[in-house]
């Protein structure tokens, strides 16, 4: 990497409880998005359906098991990860995009898509692990997070951030957030090893990180 600015996420997940606050707050951004693009005069537009910019996984596992005193113990463990696009630093998607569609801003290191160029391929999708590219079947053009570039321009954080109840979201030049936070705890289940993409993200490891388990909610992201 230069020395260029580049933003990120910071996710802790000792505080996140799956609220989805984030998930519905970028919802919501997406509609505006849709009725700016199509140049709709209607004030509310339907979200494109499926695509979902910023989701909320539940991972969790563990087991219950009965004494010989009818006492029981358990071992169950629930935690929370909320992901949208990292705006990697070697960003598969961009790699895999064949129009030059899907690109990575020089000014601030965000991954974003040309749709003019876009000829929804879905070949980025195919290669991100993160599922961040998310097709607009309707459109037939990619869509994804765009790190709320509109709301950085007019001071803002993105949406997502400032929606989360329990602070459990920051977004910031990596500098600042490493300043900030330190370094990651480590990219823990279920997400991708981060040597794929090296993704500008710093996670904050839930006290249950590192045990077996699997998504639970695949219905809701």
């Amino acid at each position: 990497m230069t020395d260029q600015t580049q933003y990120g996420f910071y996710l802790d997940t000792t505080k996140c409880t799956g609220c989805k606050a984030c998930h519905v707050s970028c919802k919501d951004r997406q509609g505006d998005i849709i009725r700016k693009s199509t140049d709709s005069e209607t004030q509310s537009v339907p979200q494109i359906e499926g695509v979902n910019w910023r989701r909320v996984y539940e991972y969790g596992g563990g087991t219950w098991s009965q004494n010989a005193d009818d006492s029981f113990e358990h071992s169950v463990f629930t935690y929370y990860t909320s992901i949208s696009c990292n705006h990697c630093n070697e960003p598969v998607c961009v790699k895999a995009c064949p129009t030059g569609a899907m690109h990575k801003r020089r000014e601030d290191g965000l991954v974003l898509v040309a749709t003019d160029l876009c000829i929804g391929c879905n070949s980025c999708a195919q290669a991100c692990p993160y599922d961040a590219p998310q097709l607009d079947s309707e459109r037939k053009v990619m869509t994804k997070c765009d790190g709320c570039y509109d709301r950085l321009a007019e001071g803002k954080q993105p949406i997502c951030v400032g929606s989360c109840p329990l602070r459990a979201l920051d977004f910031d030049t990596m500098e600042n957030l490493k300043a900030k936070y330190g370094d990651s705890d480590g990219h823990m289940a279920p997400l991708p090893p981060e040597s794929i993409t090296s993704p500008n993200l710093i996670i904050k490891a839930n006290k249950h990180a590192g045990k077996q388990g699997e998504i639970l909610n695949y219905a809701e992201v």
